[in-house]
């Protein structure tokens, strides 16, 4: 079953609502194994939930994204933490805190990323974060909680300082497209500062496609772009990274139950 797993996509969004039969299919032919749909609204969450119980081979992430949470009512929030019981959960997020747009205001973001560490907490599953133009605040909110460990999606950052205490606080770290762009050098040395058992990748689909794609609605099969980016930076074959990084996606998400192969 090892393979390739986008670790954050949005496969039940609106954009492709067309052809997405073809796009499923194409993440297979890419050798794409398993899937995370990610929420990032209660709307959407939802039909993460629906689609990964349809497919079988993906599962689903719950969540409200910083940007969406001024938007959302207490009543919408419980009904999330519902959802987040489903079988086919087995990660709490998006959520987290975005400053480079001004939609919510940040008190009401980081409100929301308490909720969602709350619930994930109890759960006993990991968090989805977003991290946007605040290194200093996310850092601030999770490695007080030292329990607690998820991965931080669409990694950014450039500041070593943050990426290290993260790491000591038990977070993974998954590239995404950006990886590949040509003025992503700095990006790439933070790439080859993270331990292996600590690296995932993703799309972030529809949005973030990798090179040789960029600028075109991006989709699960493009992951293999980034991973193949990430192999040379890393200066490893592409075997031996695909099998590291199913090993840590076991890790990081136990509740897929899956048994974690050893990484020679």
């Amino acid at each position: 079953m090892i393979g390739l797993v986008d670790t954050h996509c949005h496969v039940m969004d609106r954009a492709f609502d067309a052809d997405r039969a073809r796009v499923l299919a194409n993440a297979r032919e890419a050798g794409v194994s398993l899937l995370l749909l990610v929420g990032y609204d209660l709307a959407t969450s939802k039909a993460a939930v629906s689609l990964a119980r349809e497919l079988g081979w993906a599962r689903a992430s719950v969540g409200i994204h910083p940007n969406a949470a001024a938007a959302h009512s207490d009543a919408q929030f419980a009904e999330l933490a519902r959802l987040a019981r489903e079988p086919e959960v087995i990660a709490i997020g998006e959520t987290g805190l975005d400053y480079y747009r001004q939609s919510t205001p940040h008190a009401r973001q980081r409100q929301a990323l308490e909720w969602h560490l709350d619930l994930a907490a109890e759960l006993q599953l990991p968090v989805v974060i977003h991290n946007r133009q605040a290194d200093a605040d996310t850092e601030a909110a999770l490695v007080e909680r030292s329990a607690q460990h998820g991965v931080l999606h669409c990694f950014s950052s450039t500041d070593s300082r943050y990426q290290d205490h993260m790491l000591a606080a038990g977070y993974y770290i998954s590239f995404a497209g950006p990886l590949t762009f040509k003025s992503a050098d700095d990006l790439r040395g933070m790439a080859r500062r993270v331990p292996a058992d600590r690296l995932l990748v993703e799309t972030d689909c529809p949005y973030l496609a990798p090179m040789p794609h960029r600028g075109q609605r991006n989709e699960p099969a493009f992951v293999r772009f980034t991973a193949e980016r990430l192999a040379e930076v890393r200066g490893v074959s592409f075997t031996t990274l695909v099998e590291q990084l199913w090993h840590n996606t076991v890790r990081v998400f136990p509740q897929l139950g899956l048994v974690p192969q050893e990484v020679a």
